[in-house]
């Protein structure tokens, strides 16, 4: 594991006191009382020493006589502490060092044996590629190229979860807690770290993100860029749409106010094959995880959107990016996506970001595979919430002790 290599350099007792001042600073905003950060600390460890289980009874048992069960099991389920807050500090500590080029949300699967863990069910997860017994969180990453760090996670809750008042009671699930989408979870989490000491970037999702209409819109008010996967089915206008308001019917009648097109929409599949392969440009960017050059084919226009057209709109529906990969020898095009990147962005910027979501997947891959992500085996909402926060703080940790002097380099 990456703190044991930097321990090879530096040694187990510097790595250790890193370590604690690294858990003093992000957990004393959220914990204010000594056994809370005292459990904090230890919990951290645990997440960051090794063992192939995460869950609370091994990692308190490799801790020794160091943590107590009771006591850290009342503190990751019940203890009154904000999650939140300790996401934001490793967001606020890790994120300056990473070069981040983008924010990406995506959401994972935490297979579960029967039905009283918070929010499980039989349901699709790409995690396993399939429908079963699981739960789904909702997260937001900072991706650069140097580092991740998750910026926030949302456990989805099922409508059925959300009527069903005795599973809510043993889950100890908030009042306040109603059915959400993916898509709503996952802009509140953007919309959430908007407000943080970040630097900005653009905000990237798969189809099940980018498909939905009301994200895009909250997204562009809230002052974010975005590049949103799309399915083939997606409607647009032509750039060349004209809206205006229509002339009445005679002299007498109500005046029109509202915008409408000169043309009906269309699918960006038709829109695009109307253009054809001679549109397509190669565009050469960096990518993979050696960062390596990648070439490919991209066909660039600008389109507007407007879901609602048959009612007509109240302002001139805004500009925005459609972007095609058509790799040489395709008949047709095999990704889309949705921009509203500025109109003089470079289709360098814009096909590398379109292609950089990948990097989620080694964070899931880290997370669940060193850190334990989908190891916690309480039946507690806040605990869910209180396991991810302090796996977020042991990914940043580790973030931050590669980019240390001290860690080894390969050869």
């Amino acid at each position: 594991m990456a703190v044991m290599a930097a321990a090879e350099v530096d040694g187990p007792e510097v790595v250790k006191r890193r370590l604690e001042a690294f858990a003093a600073g992000v957990l004393a905003g959220a914990m204010n009382r000594p056994v809370q950060l005292s459990n904090g600390g230890l919990y951290l460890r645990g997440l960051l020493e090794g063992g192939p289980r995460k869950s609370l009874e091994p990692l308190v048992e490799r801790l020794g006589g160091e943590a107590d069960y009771q006591s850290m099991q009342q503190f990751l389920a019940d203890s009154p502490w904000d999650p939140g807050l300790v996401v934001r500090a490793v967001a606020e500590r890790v994120v300056p060092v990473i070069g981040v080029e983008a924010w990406a949300l995506d959401d994972t699967g935490f297979p579960k044996d029967g039905k009283r863990s918070p929010g499980v069910k039989r349901q699709y997860s790409g995690t396993l590629g399939k429908i079963g017994n699981c739960q789904i969180g909702v997260s937001l990453h900072a991706v650069g190229g140097k580092g991740t760090v998750p910026l926030g996670w949302a456990l989805y809750l099922p409508e059925d979860w959300c009527e069903d008042q005795e599973r809510r009671r043993r889950a100890k699930i908030p009042a306040g807690v109603v059915f959400k989408t993916k898509p709503e979870l996952g802009v509140e989490l953007v919309e959430r770290a908007v407000g943080w000491e970040l630097a900005d970037a653009p905000v990237l999702g798969d189809q099940a993100y980018g498909d939905d209409s009301k994200l895009r819109e909250r997204l562009h008010d809230a002052g974010c860029e975005y590049v949103l996967a799309v399915g083939p089915k997606a409607t647009v206008f032509a750039p060349e749409t004209v809206f205006a308001v229509p002339e009445r019917n005679g002299t007498v009648g109500r005046s029109r106010r509202r915008l409408r097109p000169d043309r009906d929409p269309e699918s960006i599949t038709e829109m695009i094959a109307r253009r054809g392969q001679g549109a397509a440009k190669t565009v050469t960017f960096r990518d993979g995880p050696d960062g390596k050059a990648m070439t490919s084919r991209f066909v660039f226009t600008r389109v507007r959107t407007l879901k609602q057209w048959t009612n007509g709109a109240t302002e001139q529906p805004r500009e925005e990016w459609l972007i095609a990969e058509w790799p040489d020898g395709r008949d047709a095009p095999t990704d889309y996506w949705l921009s509203n990147l500025p109109v003089d962005t470079e289709p360098e910027r814009l096909a590398r970001l379109a292609r950089l979501r990948w990097k989620i997947e080694l964070d899931y891959k880290q997370l669940k595979g060193e850190l334990g992500l989908d190891h916690y085996e309480g039946r507690s909402w806040l605990g869910w919430y209180h396991h991810t926060a302090l796996v977020t703080a042991a990914h940043g940790f580790l973030t931050l002790e590669r980019r240390h002097p001290n860690h080894p380099r390969p050869a």
